[in-house]
């Protein structure tokens, strides 16, 4: 593989119906949000490519959004298959989505994707944090014990999407030694690209920051 290829990633987004999976991606690849959106039946398919201009390196995300809803979860485990990135969303204001993660998706995720999977956690809708059921400090202990990319994100507000992905990505070619040993573990963000515009996005500000 060469400096110039673009790599091919298979990205899924899991969890409960109502979290805001759809949103999440939406914003990501849009830049929009909708406050009404249609539930996602089995799954659905995105694409985006992530540059890494420092490294002369370019990945083709392959993203599929997954239902929630426990009648289609059958159908869903086929989409998970030679994941390589997993991001597993929950909904701050309820709990029961967080423990979902838990006890569930992340056993899904462990089992279907890929060996060395790269795992991300979104806190969605992190604007209503007045409402919060799951604190940040719970969540980064889980988020650690499994060596997961944690970030609070809102898609009404653009908060978070953007690093959640990007250091996801960047995790995925240390992981598969596409960076050189000498640029491991150095931080990039500054020179980071998102389809050739910088990204602008100040990510992850914290608990009653975030917007």
């Amino acid at each position: 593989m060469s400096d110039q290829d673009n790599i091919s990633c298979k990205v899924v987004l899991v969890g409960d119906s109502g979290v805001g999976k759809t949103s999440i991606i939406n914003r990501y690849l849009n830049n929009k949000y909708n406050e009404n959106v249609e539930i996602t039946v089995a799954s659905t398919y995105n694409y985006k490519v992530l540059k890494y201009p420092k490294y002369n390196k370019s990945i083709s995300f392959d993203i599929w959004d997954t239902a929630g809803q426990e009648q289609y979860r059958s159908v869903a485990k086929s989409f998970y298959i030679n994941a390589a990135i997993g991001i597993m969303v929950y909904d701050i204001r309820r709990k029961p989505s967080f423990e979902s993660i838990k006890e569930y998706w992340y056993e899904q995720m462990k089992e279907s994707g890929e060996e060395n999977m790269i795992l991300g956690i979104a806190g969605n809708k992190c604007d209503l944090f007045t409402e919060e059921e799951v604190t940040e400090k719970e969540v980064k202990k889980f988020a650690e014990s499994i060596g997961a990319v944690f970030k609070l994100t809102s898609c009404k507000e653009n908060v978070g999407i953007n690093e959640l992905f990007l250091e996801c990505g960047k995790k995925f070619l240390e992981a598969n030694n596409l960076l050189g040993n000498d640029d491991k573990g150095k931080k990039d963000n500054e020179n980071l690209k998102i389809d050739g515009k910088n990204d602008k996005n100040n990510g992850n500000k914290g608990k009653g920051k975030c917007c």
